[in-house]
């Protein structure tokens, strides 16, 4: 999606979505221990070979729906054709049924289809008679068998490295005889958030406090087969506390997330922190509303993440940039999501400056379809609220001053 330029007075202290982006995915070096675990257990986590089949897939020729296995030189030319049935063949029958010739054999999906016989005829197409079956419906040779190896020979390729063992690379692993598969071990992520003023969900708040959003927020966006996630909570807003926990988090996790602090405020210690304890930061600001205060860096074997304090900013931030660096570092070969057309119900007027992802509601479709979008509120990074609302983000292009009603813009769906 364009970026465009940073056109604000302060432009030039930060990077473009796209740059922060870039770089981000270059320091996040994907993790390379493995593991060979069961299929069963392999389920959701992140594949770290490439696999071929073992088998071919069918394995052998088989009936592709319930009816009648027959040859074809057995009929004759007139307009009703008969045949007796000689034997049954059902799923899971070892294929070496036998029939006189000029019979047939009743068959069942996926039942073996015996070498000898080179069609199967539905069931609908024929009435069964105390003799046999009668159909009119001439067979073409072939017809409704599935031959061994069609679908994918023994050797060939079925899934590369990188990918998430979801249903579907489930079902193909174990159509290919794949009890066991080699996968990354799971990233290890660790979570905290700052500010003395945070309160749980069900505790009484005090003057000035509020409730930690952002904690419940990343447990949902990181339950993932594929991540070992320790949950650190809140941490006031302490120096010192907060460098002993920023020291020790380095020295466990492969990715550090936190919540706030990350701006230029007196209450802000993060990037100082990070760099006392010999952290190096790759990134700082970036041209993007919300969330203009993201920081990224590394220590060690560690990759850090610091996200604003206001949710919608932490959401956005994270979703742009920070899941894509995850997944990186986790070993996914993985794809962004891809924007989607939308139009604007309502005309729009902003700051140029930064690249703008604002939420929106879902207000009607146009004739062809097209999403039609109506913007939430202009003032929404501390608006938790409005992300339960939304049903996407818009992307305003950070060049943008003015959108007429009716104007074509990228839409993030949820």
């Amino acid at each position: 999606m364009p970026d465009g330029c940073a056109c604000d007075r302060h432009a030039h202290m930060y990077l473009t979505v796209s740059d922060a982006l870039a770089r981000g995915l270059s320091v996040a070096d994907p993790i390379k221990e493995t593991e060979a675990v069961p299929l069963i257990d392999a389920i959701g986590r992140v594949l770290a070979q490439d696999c071929t089949s073992k088998v071919d897939m069918p394995a052998f020729d088989n009936s592709a729906m319930d009816g009648y296995a027959i040859r074809t030189a057995d009929l004759g030319n007139g307009p009703v054709l008969a045949l007796p049935v000689a034997g049954r063949i059902a799923a899971g029958d070892d294929g070496t049924h036998s029939a006189p010739a000029g019979a047939a054999l009743r068959i069942f999906t996926g039942a073996p289809v015996p070498s000898d016989f080179d069609a199967v005829l539905m069931q609908e197409d024929c009435e069964v008679t105390a003799d046999g079956i009668r159909f009119t419906r001439r067979p073409k040779p072939g017809q409704h068998i599935r031959r061994s190896g069609e679908d994918l020979k023994a050797g060939a390729p079925i899934l590369r490295q990188g990918c998430e063992i979801t249903a579907r690379e489930a079902a193909v692993l174990a159509s290919a005889g794949y009890g066991e598969v080699t996968v990354y071990r799971k990233l290890k992520v660790t979570i905290f958030s700052t500010g003395s003023e945070l309160r749980q969900p069900g505790e009484e708040l005090g003057p000035g406090q509020i409730y930690n959003s952002n904690r419940y927020m990343l447990r949902a966006l990181l339950d993932k087969p594929w991540i070992d996630l320790t949950d650190v909570g809140p941490v006031e807003d302490e120096p010192a506390v907060l460098e002993q926990v920023l020291r020790e988090t380095c020295e466990s996790a492969d990715l550090i997330i936190t919540t706030g602090g990350v701006s230029v405020g007196d209450e802000d210690h993060m990037p100082r922190l990070f760099a006392e304890i010999g952290g190096q930061t790759d990134v700082m600001k970036v041209a993007m509303k919300p969330g203009k205060p993201i920081m990224f860096g590394r220590r060690g074997d560690a990759l850090y993440v610091g996200l604003p304090g206001n949710p919608v900013s932490a959401y956005v931030t994270w979703q742009i940039i920070g899941s894509h660096m995850m997944a990186r570092r986790a070993g996914l070969h993985h794809v962004p999501q891809t924007p989607e057309n939308a139009v604007l119900a309502e005309p729009l007027e902003r700051r140029a400056g930064r690249q703008e992802y604002r939420p929106v509601v879902i207000e009607g479709v146009m004739p062809d379809g097209t999403p039609r979008l109506r913007l939430m509120a202009s003032s929404y990074s501390g608006r938790v609220a409005l992300l339960a609302q939304a049903d996407g983000l818009a992307v305003i292009p950070a060049e943008t001053e003015t959108l007429a009603m009716g104007q074509v813009l990228p839409f993030l769906r949820f």
